[in-house]
């Protein structure tokens, strides 16, 4: 078949000569592909024009609801996804971290954009700046959404996951996205990318596949364009120079080469939990996925005096891996993607052995399982041994992107941190130590050099999810060669879509513009206590003023004997008067929060669900016995939980004395329905 590129809101086939894309196994043709004849132009008018705008018409919380019905609905589809990926030269296993783990991804983005972002389509960055003396003249930072396109390149080893870590962030921060798969692989991408469109849930415009070239797409974007690479540094060097990209700043963040490492701490000895680990995790990142993963590892850093049985315990476990054809059932690993790639390897292979041995893996003709080791593109896992490394430089420049793994001995943690910051910039280090003391001044001798550090002992191993798994939750990038960028890292990833900006403006002005009322503010009547009110008729700014209640001596000591709680300011007074703080006895400040409750609380059934928390909670002055206490409750922020029947409001709480100076301040959290909820008794 041909594969087909999706434009415009329909399936379009290139014209001219097509490339033939092979099974990684067996050799035979699997698909074809072009792009030529393409109006790449055009994809980029109906992306702006039409699938912008209906992304940005939806919320935050909309978004989010549309990512976590299509990652269930790729749940159901993704046998076929499996079948198909056999023919990239995966594993079931190998597959499995592709495209569960990218539809894991759409789950995690769908679940953060629901509980970290707010139902409304302006993200809040930070605090309000207070730019003048009376509160009249502030500053806010914003998030909104860029009107551009994000145009997603992407590399051949992970197909779905690859093209899923990009979407969600972007369709989350509201940009549509342009799809170009590497076309080695593009077969299983235009697949899932098939049950994406045929899902339907996602609005018109939202998304769009290039299979093939990029043509003159590049010659058309403009400075609210964002792209996102995943490929070589060479390739990335000429993308981030191209004319229109530097002319228009168009956003550029790239994941690319990366000479990972993996450090075995001098307290990890052989027969240690520690040692064990390392040995496996090491072989299993030479031959998961054939070693074709950006963050697999490169170096294998270990003390001097652990070499030789490092070296041992490796070629042992290297002789139990089963390689061959993946749709076999003992084979643990298959081949690399293209006949092309494995002449790559090899050709760094060589550039490697200039100055480390082999110690396993080329010796030897190699027998693949149920395939033809001509026909398939096929490598076994191959380990060098570097006795000079700081004399070395092949092992700290060239990325033999497959099964290859070189063991690099050190001296001291000093050169073991050197001999890793060599690689001049890495997606990830990983540390296999039982001492804190040593992990930790490993982990900061790494940090500037890399993006990600996983550090692995034998208590969190079993819920470890492994140096070369990059995860939703945290960034995946590292500075320097690894391309100085990163993706996804939860909400950071969303932002990247999106341009933050600085207003100014009344208080009035920055409500308006957020959607959260800010103190100063004008305050709305709301009629009725505004725990009566539904959470659809609950306005921004309904504010209660409650009416005042003494604090007394006695409500003090109550308070003590019922919470337990005598700390000498509440109870002794000689004690207290020598507080420079006091001057005397106070208040428990819980008791204000609590007292204040009482002060705003609507007891009847209503809207209110519950109260779940309270934040940025600061007592500001100390109240005494005899002074009085009031409150105000602000309707600050309304956030809709879809299809629940309710959602969550925070109220904005001031206790001030009868001075009208604050006591305390701090956000109530509650959740209230999207009905009229009427007391039985009452009514």
């Amino acid at each position: 078949m041909q594969l087909q590129s999706f434009i415009a809101g329909r399936w379009a086939s290139g014209t001219g000569k097509a490339a033939a894309l092979r099974d990684a196994s067996t050799g035979e043709v699997v698909a074809s592909v072009t792009s030529e004849g393409l109006d790449f132009a055009a994809m980029l008018e109906h992306a702006r024009s039409v699938g912008g705008p209906n992304l940005r018409g939806l919320t935050f919380h909309e978004r989010a609801a549309r990512l976590k019905a299509l990652a269930k609905y790729l749940t159901e589809k993704k046998e076929a996804l499996y079948q198909l990926s056999y023919a990239t030269g995966a594993t079931k296993s190998d597959a499995w971290i592709d495209i569960d783990g990218g539809i894991g991804t759409l789950f995690v983005y769908a679940s953060k954009g629901m509980k970290e972002l707010p139902d409304s389509r302006v993200y809040v960055d930070g605090a309000v700046e207070l730019l003048s003396k009376s509160g009249g003249f502030l500053g806010q930072h914003i998030y909104v959404s860029l009107e551009g396109v994000a145009v997603h390149i992407n590399a051949f080893n992970f197909p779905v996951w690859g093209m899923l870590e990009k979407l969600a962030p972007a369709l989350l921060a509201g940009v549509p996205a342009i799809v170009k798969p590497a076309t080695a692989t593009a077969y299983l991408t235009e697949l899932a990318f098939r049950q994406i469109i045929d899902s339907g849930l996602l609005p018109e415009g939202a998304v769009q596949l290039i299979c093939g070239g990029v043509g003159d797409l590049f010659e058309h974007l403009t400075c609210q364009d964002v792209i996102a690479f995943t490929g070589s540094a060479s390739t990335a060097r000429k993308l981030r120079m191209h004319p229109r990209v530097v002319d228009q700043s168009v956003r550029f963040t790239a994941e690319t080469d990366s000479l990972n490492s993996c450090i075995l701490a001098p307290d990890a000895l052989a027969g240690t939990a520690e040692f064990d680990l390392f040995v496996r995790e090491v072989v299993r990142e030479m031959t998961v996925k054939a070693g074709q993963k950006c963050t697999a590892i490169r170096k294998a850093i270990v003390p001097a005096a652990q070499s030789a049985a490092v070296l041992e315990a490796l070629r042992a476990a290297l002789a139990k891996v089963v390689i061959g054809d993946p749709r076999e059932q003992s084979v643990r690993m298959g081949p690399v993607a293209s006949l092309a790639q494995r002449r790559e390897v090899l050709q760094q292979l060589a550039r490697l052995e200039r100055e480390a041995d082999v110690v396993w893996g080329q010796g030897g003709e190699l027998a693949p399982v149920g395939a033809d080791a001509e026909r398939g593109a096929f490598i076994a896992p191959t380990l060098l041994h570097c006795r000079d490394a700081l004399s070395a430089r092949a092992i700290h420049e060239v990325e033999a992107f497959g099964p290859v793994s070189t063991v690099v001995p050190y001296q001291g943690l000093e050169e073991a941190i050197e001999l890793a910051r060599r690689g001049a910039g890495s997606l990830v280090g990983s540390v296999f130590s039982a001492d804190e003391t040593i992990a930790a001044q490993l982990v900061l001798g790494l940090a500037p050099f890399h993006g990600r550090i996983l550090v692995v002992n034998r208590h969190c191993a079993k819920e470890s999810t492994g140096h070369g798994s990059p995860l939703p939750h945290l960034v995946h990038g590292g500075p320097g060669r690894a391309g100085g960028g990163e993706e996804m890292g939860g909400i950071r990833g969303v932002l990247h879509y999106m341009q933050r900006t600085a207003v100014q403006g009344t208080p009035d002005v920055l409500t308006a513009v957020t959607g959260r009322w800010i103190k100063g503010s004008r305050e709305l009547d709301p009629g009725v206590h505004p725990f009566r009110k539904p959470f659809g008729t609950l306005r921004i700014g309904d504010t209660f003023h409650s009416g005042e209640r003494e604090v007394t001596l006695e409500d003090i000591e109550r308070f003590a004997a019922l919470s337990g709680d005598h700390f000498y300011a509440h109870m002794d007074e000689a004690a207290a008067r020598r507080n420079p703080i006091f001057g005397g006895r106070v208040a428990h400040g819980y008791l204000l929060i609590s007292a204040a409750a009482g002060l705003f609380v609507d007891p009847p059934l209503g809207p209110v669900l519950a109260n779940y928390g309270i934040d940025g909670l600061r007592f500001i002055q100390p109240v005494k016995p005899g002074e009085r206490i009031r409150v105000r409750l602000t309707c600050k922020e309304k956030s809709l939980r879809i299809g629940q029947g309710y959602g969550e409001v925070r109220w904005d709480t001031q206790i001030t004395n009868q001075n009208g100076e604050t006591v305390a301040q701090y956000d109530v959290l509650t959740m209230v329905s999207e009905h009229e909820m009427a007391d039985a008794a009452a009514s």
